[in-house]
């Protein structure tokens, strides 16, 4: 868990961009995916969501389901999951022992520690700023990060309103991966995807 993580969001990638964009930041550099769509359409989902994973698996890369328990494991993907959208020790228990399961802390200390409990792969706090998927979250502190990395050892993953103005200052603060989703994908093109992509990267380097 290292390094540029996007999210999908299923109005900035309508119209048929969902796989060309997605290529094109794998091909920039993310190798962390999630596939997030909260409609009630089954067979879309699981149909993009295997799409993705073949696309994944050529560059190397870890496909997560949002809050998708039998989606992930239909597809022996990995999960992540929020406060109130399942069981994460189900999860453990349903997924293979190396899956990757991740969670939803906010902004708290205490639920991380209740997800390191239950066998998790890695803790996501935020929203660390202005954030247009989830405005109404919680707000996190560069200096929460900093108190988590002194605490766990599991990775941690930033999200919230993340940029390539203010990406930097949370990786310093202990961040191993940065969760993106409009600043990824909300791009006139798949080319300036990968350059976007390309430039969250290279804040890693």
């Amino acid at each position: 868990m290292h390094g540029l993580y996007g999210i999908t969001d299923t109005q900035l990638l309508a119209d048929g961009r969902l796989l060309p964009y997605c290529e094109a930041a794998l091909e920039g550099g993310m190798r962390i995916l999630q596939y997030r769509d909260k409609s009630q359409d089954a067979q879309r989902r699981l149909d993009e969501a295997s799409a993705l994973q073949q696309l994944c698996a050529q560059y190397g890369a870890q496909l997560l389901i949002n809050d998708d328990l039998a989606l992930a494991t239909q597809l022996g993907a990995g999960v992540h999951l929020g406060q109130e959208d399942g069981n994460l020790a189900q999860a453990r228990q349903q997924l293979s022992a190396e899956a990757i399961i991740g969670a939803t802390c906010h902004a708290s200390l205490d639920l991380a520690k209740q997800a390191i409990a239950q066998q998790v792969s890695y803790i996501a706090f935020g929203r660390f700023f202005n954030s247009h998927t989830k405005p109404a979250a919680p707000t996190a502190t560069p200096e929460l990060l900093a108190s988590a990395r002194q605490q766990f050892n599991l990775p941690l993953v930033a999200i919230g309103g993340i940029n390539l103005d203010n990406g930097s200052q949370l990786i310093s603060q202990g961040a191993d991966a940065l969760a993106v989703v409009h600043a990824l994908f909300a791009a006139a093109s798949a080319s300036e995807v990968e350059q976007r992509a390309r430039a969250f990267c290279q804040l890693f380097a």
